[in-house]
């Protein structure tokens, strides 16, 4: 027996993603429903990907501008994970060319890990989370993004046990990217005096 409803939708804006409004009927768990109206948005779903250098042990992450942070408040230059959008390509071919856009270096060993659902009250995206390795000292290309798209993307090369330190005291707060660090770290192992093995 299904618990939902729909009673309507209407698209409130589709200028990049669409913005729906939906009116539909839930069966709480008494029985009795409930009408309920819900804003939506779907931009599409997407990838990111920590890259790790054995050698260095760095970790390649980019900060660029975020008009939403500016509006609420924070810091517009977030370090985060590169990541993008999939735009119909495979989530591990669509990784690939992102990080060559964003950062400059191609992924060696790039392992799915998890799909991450980011704010699963508002919004549809969910994101394909990889690992993968690269090397430090041999880029194959510029990165920096798209700038036809407005992109101006900083490549950071942070240490591994830095970048643990930046989640702990949350200077690295993007939720993907706080998730591929632990991820990381916990298959790496962590020795009893929270060194990283």
């Amino acid at each position: 027996m299904d618990d939902f409803r729909p009673i309507s939708t209407e698209t409130l804006s589709d200028a990049w993603g669409a913005l729906t409004r939906h009116r539909f009927a839930l069966r709480r768990r008494d029985g009795t429903w409930d009408e309920q109206v819900r804003e939506v948005y779907d931009h599409g779903h997407g990838a990111a990907a920590l890259l790790h250098d054995p050698e260095a042990d760095t970790v390649l992450l980019v900060r660029q501008f975020r008009l939403p942070l500016k509006l609420a408040g924070q810091d517009p230059y977030p370090i985060e994970a590169p990541a993008g959008l999939l735009e119909n390509a495979a989530p591990a071919e669509r990784m690939r060319a992102e990080l060559m856009e964003e950062t400059g270096y191609e992924a060696r060993g790039l392992t799915h890990v998890i799909d991450l659902v980011m704010s699963p009250g508002s919004v549809t995206e969910h994101i394909a989370c990889f690992i993968g390795a690269y090397t430090r000292d041999a880029p194959s290309g510029a990165g920096g993004g798209a700038a036809e798209e407005g992109e101006d993307i900083e490549v950071l090369h942070i240490p591994l046990p830095q970048a643990l330190d930046m989640v702990r005291d949350g200077r690295i707060s993007d939720a993907k990217t706080v998730v591929l660090i632990q991820h990381l770290v916990l298959s790496r192992g962590v020795s009893p005096d929270g060194g990283i093995g």
